[in-house]
């Protein structure tokens, strides 16, 4: 088998238990599916500020910022992001389930309830990851 080859038998085996992981965790799901929780009514409040299903997330001292065109757009949608919500590091944290185990795009904002969020980067192990990365680990 050559070195190639086996990089590449490699990576699949590494997708492959990622996506497992994704999984069976349920990470594959938008939310944790419970409605009444802080995720569940966060997404419903989300939803009423926009329509559209992308959102731009920044991470500010004390702070996750989210922000959305307010309708869906074609082109453009970067000139009419306003921001939707504001999320208090108190309330919730954005998280890599994994700890950097798998490269993914794939991230959670997690609520004091345990209730959490799914949230896709654009990239895998976009700046968000790096920089949780850096962080010291959560408790709990």
């Amino acid at each position: 088998m050559s070195s190639s080859s086996s990089q590449r038998a490699r990576r699949r085996e590494d997708a492959r238990r990622r996506d497992d992981a994704i999984a069976a965790q349920g990470y594959d799901r938008t939310f944790d599916g419970n409605w009444q929780g802080a995720a569940g009514q966060f997404l419903l409040r989300w939803y009423t500020h926009s329509s559209h299903h992308q959102r731009l997330a920044v991470i500010s001292r004390g702070e996750l910022v989210l922000a959305a065109p307010p309708r869906r757009v074609a082109t453009g949608r970067e000139k009419h992001m306003e921001i939707v919500a504001r999320v208090p590091a108190h309330e919730a944290a954005l998280v890599d389930p994994f700890n950097g185990e798998f490269e993914t795009d794939l991230l959670l904002l997690r609520f004091r309830d345990g209730s959490w969020l799914r949230v896709e980067t654009e990239t895998y192990r976009s700046g968000l990851h790096m920089h949780l990365l850096r962080q010291p680990l959560a408790e709990g």
